[in-house]
């Protein structure tokens, strides 16, 4: 959605990921990363999210309406925290105003002659070739194609700086028109779908 305040050289951003068994958030302010926590968890990231943010934003000494965007991490990995985080980011962003950017998790992972991946269930990989998109491979196979491309496979599901990649993405994404940010998700969900009804996704 687009921002109700004026454009900033430097925006002060949050930044966070569920995607996988952790609980990441990250403020870049100043255009340096002021706080970040990388908390290993597989489960309780919808009751420990909010909370991680409130104290990042004490860390970096800062308030909710002291913010001029939202980063968040779209998947793919794990469904239901995907869901969380994309929930969370585009309501903070109705409440308080400003953009929310989405960031997937190849880019957050992104690094020179590395092929980024995503570790999957049953010894797949999410990767995203150069040029084409993404896709949910066995790892022998997305290994073939990483050697093909001349790169290297490298596969992590909870990277050290992931909130800080992805608010950092955001900060130079923030002034532009964008969409509310959306999961990004490569294959159904294995399990039968929850009886609970899920977070609502809020549109602008």
């Amino acid at each position: 959605m687009p921002s109700d305040k004026m454009p900033r050289k430097d925006p002060k951003v949050l930044a966070f990921d569920t995607s996988a068994a952790h609980c990441a958030a990250a403020v870049l302010c100043g255009g340096r990363i002021v706080a970040e926590r990388l908390e290993p968890m597989t489960r309780g990231q919808a009751e420990r999210l909010m909370v991680l943010l409130e104290e990042v934003l004490t860390e970096a000494e800062l308030t909710w309406t002291d913010l001029d965007a939202i980063g968040v991490g779209v998947g793919p990995g794990n469904f239901t925290g995907i869901r969380i985080s994309v929930s969370a980011a585009r309501g903070l962003a109705l409440g308080l105003g400003v953009p929310a950017v989405g960031v997937n998790g190849f880019e957050s992972r992104a690094q020179d002659g590395i092929l980024p991946a995503i570790p999957a269930p049953r010894d797949h990989v999410y990767i995203a070739l150069p040029d084409q998109a993404p896709r949910l491979l066995p790892v022998e196979e997305a290994n073939a194609c990483a050697r093909g491309a001349g790169l290297m496979v490298v596969a992590e599901a909870s990277p050290e700086g992931i909130a800080a990649r992805i608010a950092q993405i955001a900060a130079s994404r923030a002034t532009e028109t964008v969409n509310p940010p959306a999961p990004l998700y490569l294959k159904p969900a294995d399990a039968a779908p929850s009886k609970d009804k899920p977070p609502a996704l809020l549109d602008d």
